[in-house]
């Protein structure tokens, strides 16, 4: 009893009906803008094509019939399609939300910050899915791909990617006021960790410094988890720690950092 001689009830947490009920309101808003499922679902097959062309007539000695695009090309690729849907995609969906009021309407719910960040990513990650999944597909048909040697290793590291990058993603979106602003900073996000990661000529052409700082970063480190499984070798230790760091660093923070409104 309270001091007025009546019990105050409390908001109730919202239970697992409610955060399906969020994603799949998140899933139908994304559908029904079409444009914005260019960027997953399209542009894996668009960079898959158009790099496949040339490498995939390079066959490789001694590596099961794979050639160069399958090895070195595939892996660089789907890391940049993660990074990019991950840090740069996914974030200006939610700071449109912000924009336009709905979160700020959301906060007067029981929803807590974290169901937000945890539907976005899921949506996000399913339309990764069907693009990833799709221009695998098409490469398998046009430039006959073998497959990963180790294909539970390959698939573990690149969930694992997906989970850096959508949680370095999270931060983008916490901490963006507008959508324009989201897109400069996971922009900027983007092209620093892949830079340093060895999108532009690998890794192996910079700095000595830069290039073994890049391997500690999610991108340089999800490169190297799926070429080694690509290829059949043991993951280090060191790729997979520095992914899963990321993970663990990004969503605390997003949670930490993220405002209704701003």
């Amino acid at each position: 009893m309270t001091a007025t001689g009546y019990d105050i009830p409390r908001a109730a947490r919202p239970g697992l009906h409610a955060w399906g009920q969020l994603i799949l309101a998140e899933m139908k808003s994304v559908i029904r803008d079409t444009a914005g499922l260019i960027i997953p679902i399209g542009m894996p097959s668009l960079l898959l094509v158009t790099q496949g062309a040339a490498a995939s007539q390079e066959i490789l000695p001694g590596a099961g019939g794979r050639s160069v695009y399958e090895i070195y090309v595939m892996p660089l690729m789907l890391v940049m399609v993660v990074t990019l849907v991950g840090v740069v995609n996914m974030p200006s969906f939610l700071a449109a939300y912000r924009r336009q009021g709905l979160l700020k309407r959301l906060a007067a719910t029981p929803a807590h910050p974290s169901m937000v960040l945890f539907a976005q990513v899921v949506t996000s990650f399913a339309q990764t899915f069907v693009g990833v999944g799709l221009a695998l597909g098409i490469s398998a048909a046009m430039f006959g791909i073998v497959g990963p040697v180790n294909a539970a290793a390959a698939v573990g590291a690149f969930l694992l990617v997906c989970a850096a990058m959508y949680a370095v993603g999270m931060v983008v979106a916490a901490v963006s006021p507008t959508p324009n602003a989201a897109v400069a900073i996971g922009l900027v996000s983007f092209f620093g960790i892949a830079a340093v990661g060895g999108m532009f000529g690998g890794a192996q052409n910079l700095p000595q410094p830069i290039a073994e700082f890049g391997r500690w970063l999610p991108y340089g480190a999800g490169v190297e988890a799926l070429q080694r499984a690509w290829v059949g070798e043991p993951i280090p230790w060191q790729p997979i720690a520095a992914l899963a760091a990321a993970v663990f660093i990004g969503t605390v923070c997003a949670v930490r950092l993220f405002r209704w409104s701003r």
